[in-house]
């Protein structure tokens, strides 16, 4: 299988079937996006303990494929690392989306990297990097627990 294919099998599989998809129980922090010019809604519910690990994370939205794959993939990955792991993560995947032809950080399995570099194709797309990373803003406001709703728009 190529590349490409196993990256657009990623892609749909978490689009179609999304992990992490409701509301955390006992979430402590919590953010809303937006895109309006694709329609993609997102909530993230975010739950730390008190060390500032994410002991649980999920999300509820609507919108396309990438849009939902992208929060999907994100709450599978950053579930159970700490807030500045799960920063560095962000980082990474929003430096390789916009940028960096790579991933950069330690933290991730070579696994979770594939998983992140099926969503590198949007770069291509500069309307789609909007739907790839709405969900990764969001889980930034959620963890500053600033109360604003990220819109891609602004």
């Amino acid at each position: 299988m190529k590349l490409k294919e196993l990256y657009q099998e990623i892609i749909l599989e978490h689009g179609k079937n999304p992990r992490n998809l409701g509301i955390t129980k006992n979430f402590n922090k919590d953010a809303k996006g937006n895109n309006p010019l694709c329609g993609d809604d997102v909530h993230i519910y975010l739950k730390l303990n008190s060390q500032r690990k994410v002991e649980d994370i999920s999300f509820e939205g609507k919108g396309c494929a990438i849009s939902m794959a992208s929060a999907s993939i994100m709450t599978d990955l950053i579930k159970g690392k700490s807030d500045n792991e799960a920063k560095e993560i962000i980082e990474d995947f929003l430096g390789m989306i916009k940028e960096n032809p790579d991933l950069k950080s330690n933290i991730l399995k070579d696994d979770e990297k594939t998983k992140l570099m099926c969503l590198s194709g949007v770069k291509q797309y500069p309307m789609r990097v909007k739907c790839a990373t709405l969900s990764w803003h969001t889980l930034i406001s959620a963890m500053n627990n600033d109360g604003k709703e990220v819109s891609t728009e602004e």
